[in-house]
């Protein structure tokens, strides 16, 4: 044993000796990459993310001035809605029971003129009595319903202020998947707030929003989805680029918990812009049909028609009197195009169609026998009329929107003449128990057929009048209302 130890310790300083004389005549070498997964590598040309060799910064997208801009025109929007009385149940147990308190909202709003024009959503401020938008300078201001759209979840607000910040409008139809978005809206009540993620999808149809034809709700979902963070109190809130554009309106998540959980989506600005220049100029969205049945083209589909690869929109069905049928489609054409813009899915062709009136003149290139056609069509209202339809303007005083009742509707409850209520916003309507889709046929004994009736009776009338109408359900029903 006393052999071994001072050879082992000569061994070790030759060793060491070998190793600083090899140093010194070769040089030092880099240490090894070790990765974390604990393997070893020799010398490689290892760089960070988003930088180049030199070291320098790569383009990283820059979200500072993006948020300062949007900020300050993203306001905060909070609404009251008066629980109503229920005087059954005061009879029921005896005794009046107390006021309930009001119901509660928050959510978020996009200033888009600087004489107070707000978009929002519509699910933010439906049915509610009372609108207050708090700004990003803490100034709070009370908001009235210009007009609303349940049928694409937007909503048009008006406050009394002038020289407002505002955001300027994109374009939704260049944006494309992978570009970097930032979320500005209020969640959780956490006042402007900025998250910042992709563009992970177009064209998303989520079956989010009630498809109810006796409202005048016809959904057209064609969302933006994003990974950036949104939560309850974003909706209403904007979806911007890097330049600080408005690309969209956040809307809703996809979630199973009510939280944030990976996907969020909002409504396109083109759809958006339409609809709120509708509702300023006419008072309702001017809604344009072509007049047929579709289906996305699937593979299955594509094999029983032999196509070379899957687009477009196949038409099952064409209605008499449209504006498809008129304009030479045919059951059985597969839509590709609608002016300019290529359709893959029915998401994409609703959401084309939806930004035109009826009477607007438009391209529509289909896919028959294996060639392309282009067929001019001009597209019609729901009625099959080509003229903008302009709604009795009630929501100031009356809370509400009127229509002229349908053919159809009218036919169904076997009544000749009516006026609808589609909307209704807060007010003395909403106070008095009148809910949507009411059929107004009388005021105060006076017959009524058209929005312009119920304005003229209204307009002479004091104190109150006795409204009377129906449900498109059959159930018959009286409202006194106060003037």
């Amino acid at each position: 044993m006393k052999r071994v130890f001072p050879l082992f310790l000569a061994a070790l300083l030759g060793g060491l000796a070998a190793i600083a004389l090899h140093d010194r005549l070769t040089g030092a070498k880099a240490p090894e990459m070790v990765s974390t997964s604990g393997s070893t590598a020799g010398p490689q040309d290892v760089r960070f993310v988003n930088r180049p060799a030199g070291g320098v910064v790569s383009a990283m997208p820059d979200f500072v001035d993006a948020a300062e801009r949007s900020v300050n025109a993203v306001v905060h929007v909070t609404t009251e809605t008066m629980v109503q009385r229920d005087p059954f149940m005061d009879f029921f147990w005896g005794y009046r029971a107390p006021n309930p308190q009001p119901q509660r909202g928050a959510g978020s709003g996009v200033i888009i003129s600087n004489d107070g024009y707000i978009v929002t959503n519509n699910h933010v401020i439906e049915s509610a009595d009372k609108i207050q938008v708090h700004l990003n300078d803490r100034r709070q201001l009370t908001a009235k319903v210009i007009g609303r759209d349940p049928s694409t979840d937007i909503a048009l607000l008006k406050v009394d202020a002038t020289e407002l910040p505002t955001l300027s409008y994109g374009n939704s139809d260049d944006v494309r998947v992978g570009e970097w978005v930032l979320a500005v809206g209020n969640p959780m009540n956490l006042t402007s707030t900025v998250t910042a993620g992709i563009i992970s999808a177009k064209a998303r149809n989520i079956n989010l929003l009630q498809n109810d034809p006796s409202r005048d709700i016809i959904p057209i979902e064609s969302f933006i989805q994003t990974d950036a963070a949104v939560n309850p109190g974003n909706s209403g809130g904007a979806l911007v680029d890097t330049q600080g554009q408005l690309i969209g309106i956040n809307t809703a998540i996809a979630s199973m918990n009510g939280q944030y959980a990976g996907y969020s989506f909002a409504v396109p600005v083109n759809i958006v812009k339409k609809v709120t220049s509708d509702l300023l100029e006419f008072g309702a969205v001017q809604r344009a049909y072509m007049g047929v049945s579709i289906r996305d083209v699937d593979q299955k589909l594509a094999n029983e028609l032999k196509l070379d690869r899957i687009r477009g929109v196949y038409v099952n069905g064409l209605s008499d009197g449209s504006a498809a049928k008129d304009s030479g489609m045919k059951p059985g054409d597969i839509i590709v195009k609608v002016a300019s813009m290529d359709v893959n899915n029915v998401p994409q062709l609703q959401e084309q169609v939806g930004r035109f009136r009826p009477g607007d003149k438009v391209s529509v290139t289909v896919l028959r026998e294996g060639r392309e056609q282009v067929l001019e069509m001009t597209l019609r209202g729901k009625e099959g009329t080509t003229e903008p339809t302009k709604t009795a303007d009630l929501s100031s005083a009356l809370g509400a929107d009127l229509v002229a009742a349908t053919a159809t509707e009218l036919k169904a409850l076997k009544l000749t003449g009516g006026v609808k209520v589609v909307n209704v916003n807060g007010g003395k309507f909403r106070s008095s128990g009148i809910r949507e889709g009411f059929i107004i046929t009388k005021i105060d004994q006076q017959a009524v057929t058209s929005p312009a009736d119920v304005t003229k009776i209204l307009e002479r009338k004091k104190g109150g009048v006795l409204i009377e109408g129906m449900y498109p359900n059959g159930m018959k029903a009286y409202y006194a209302l106060g003037i």
